[in-house]
């Protein structure tokens, strides 16, 4: 395995993370009862499966099922705690209190069966300036400095659907280490690699000193469905390994998390990410002039 330094925060990841969505949300990418005993025996055995393999970077949220997914790692997890960086997130409303978000991380922690996280991360989608100015104003950002001051989690995090002015704006306070952000090889915009050096909002954070971690790096299964409309015959794991290889490839990115639910599954992709030989070469590939 490949290991990455995470920004500022100066932990070492695994450049493949596994991400806790498809173990939590009901039909993500799949059709398996995620409440029935097969689908968790065999998650709890991918999640043991990786960190053998490795992996040390687990990412999940309350939000991914009710809570699902964070009781799933924490089972999994259990006795391998000291092995990996876990990452969860917290949800955020309009007018909740501190002792609401406090009780909010407490119900995760049991759920995760730990005392504390490694990184807290803000659970966003797309910030613009109103909703970045909503969130500066209510004082979220003050609890969790508290949260980290009591022992609660390690380090600060935000996550976002895609760039804007208002997630810059939020990254310019200094107040996150680590940002995750949707990446694949469709939605190249937030490292664009037609110039060099790249540019946009991960290049923007790595300036900052912050960690940083992708989401989506398959596409939810966007390409695959995309390209079998005008390809049918075009095998859809091939077509998963290679969004795999772009992200990989993407120096900027430190932990490219993959929503995983066999131990097959991350078998397969930790050799990917095992295999330096499977990296692209992203300049050359962006290179227009012949």
């Amino acid at each position: 395995m490949e290991y990455r330094t995470l920004g500022k925060t100066g932990l070492s990841v695994s450049a493949l993370g596994f991400g806790g969505a498809p173990l939590g949300i009901p039909d993500y990418l799949s059709h398996e009862d995620r409440d029935g005993e097969a689908f968790r025996t065999t998650a709890i055995a991918a999640i043991r499966h990786a960190v053998a393999l490795g992996v040390n970077y687990f990412d999940t949220a309350p939000g991914y099922g009710d809570g699902r997914s964070e009781r799933v790692f924490g089972e999994a997890l259990g006795g391998l705690r000291d092995r990996v960086v876990l990452a969860t997130k917290y949800a955020f409303r309009d007018g909740l209190k501190p002792e609401q978000f406090s009780e909010s991380v407490k119900a995760t922690l049991d759920r995760l069966r730990t005392d504390r996280v490694d990184i807290l991360q803000f659970h966003g989608g797309y910030f613009d300036d109103a909703y970045a100015d909503r969130i500066l104003a209510s004082g979220v950002l003050d609890w969790v400095d508290e949260a980290r001051a009591q022992g609660l989690c390690r380090f600060r995090g935000i996550t976002a659907e895609g760039p804007s002015g208002g997630l810059e704006r939020l990254l310019r306070t200094g107040r996150f280490d680590t940002l995750m952000i949707a990446y694949n090889l469709i939605y190249q915009s937030p490292c664009n690699c037609v110039n060099q050096p790249p540019t946009g909002i991960i290049p923007f954070a790595r300036s900052l000193g912050m960690g940083v971690t992708t989401m989506r790096p398959t596409t939810c299964g966007f390409l695959p469905k995309l390209l079998r409309a005008e390809f049918p015959q075009l095998d859809a794991a091939r077509l998963t390994r290679l969004a795999i290889r772009f992200v990989l490839s993407t120096p900027e990115v430190d932990c490219c998390v993959v929503g995983m639910r066999t131990p097959d599954e991350v078998a397969a992709n930790v050799a990917l990410a095992a295999d330096p030989a499977s990296r692209l070469d992203l300049e050359a590939l962006h290179n227009r002039f012949l």
